[in-house]
């Protein structure tokens, strides 16, 4: 009876809370029936999707993600500098953030997490590893938590539309860039229905474009080298 009571009265209260965490920027988000792989929340008519916690680590590091996805291409077109900084925004595991932090040499990466759980699979894999130029920052819902002016690149690989707050995350990636600096985001291709991913976790060139320009975000390239996947690139001005 008590387990029913708290079910009850969480589905009753999060629409409540969402409801009042929007109240301060309803010209930004607008709150509605949510579907099953959303939160009831919208963005330029765009549903949130729920987030993938940690236990979805075993996904992120699937032995057979590269082949399926192409990451090693992903991560050769990247031009990056032995020098750059570059901030892995949503890095979960860590899947991109060891292997660019190979590249740069001179360079850092800063592994951007929500999830504390998986910053600290990236540090004992640090540890393990002997990798001294990758570092965690928790990032929270409404900021990336990235130092103003510091970051080269900031790399997002199927992590933007899970964002509860992308405006305000996204205005403190434009605050974290340098000037000339780059956000390269990477999202399944919404407007191909053979791509077998959920809707809510696919984005559309279309939808991205008008999301990232509220921020300031100038849309440079749409590559399509991957099988499923766009990249796009963004610079700061």
């Amino acid at each position: 009876m008590i387990i029913t009571i708290i079910i009850i009265l969480t589905l009753v209260l999060a629409p409540a809370q969402i409801q009042a965490d929007t109240a301060n920027n309803a010209s930004y988000y607008q709150i509605g029936e949510a579907s099953r792989d959303g939160i009831g929340k919208f963005y330029k008519g765009r549903e949130i999707s729920r987030v993938m916690g940690h236990l979805g680590a075993g996904w992120l590091e699937r032995p057979r993600r590269e082949r399926e996805e192409r990451t090693d291409l992903l991560l050769q077109n990247l031009t990056l500098k032995a020098t750059d900084h570059v901030a892995d925004l949503g890095a979960g595991t860590g899947f991109f953030s060891f292997p660019m932090a190979v590249k740069l040499t001179a360079g850092k990466v800063l592994a951007v997490d929500i999830e504390p759980e998986m910053l600290k699979l990236i540090e004992r894999r640090k540890i393990a590893d002997s990798v001294n130029n990758i570092d965690t920052v928790v990032a929270s819902e409404r900021s990336p938590n990235i130092p103003n002016a510091s970051v080269d690149v900031v790399l997002l690989v199927d992590a933007y539309h899970e964002f509860s707050y992308p405006r305000e995350v996204m205005a403190g990636v434009v605050k974290g860039l340098k000037p000339g600096g780059r956000v390269v985001l990477v999202e399944y291709r919404g407007e191909d229905s053979s791509v077998a991913i959920k809707p809510l976790h696919k984005m559309t060139q279309r939808q991205v474009k008008k999301e990232m320009s509220a921020v300031g975000l100038q849309w440079l390239r749409t590559d399509d080298y991957l099988p499923q996947q766009h990249v796009m690139v963004f610079s700061k001005q």
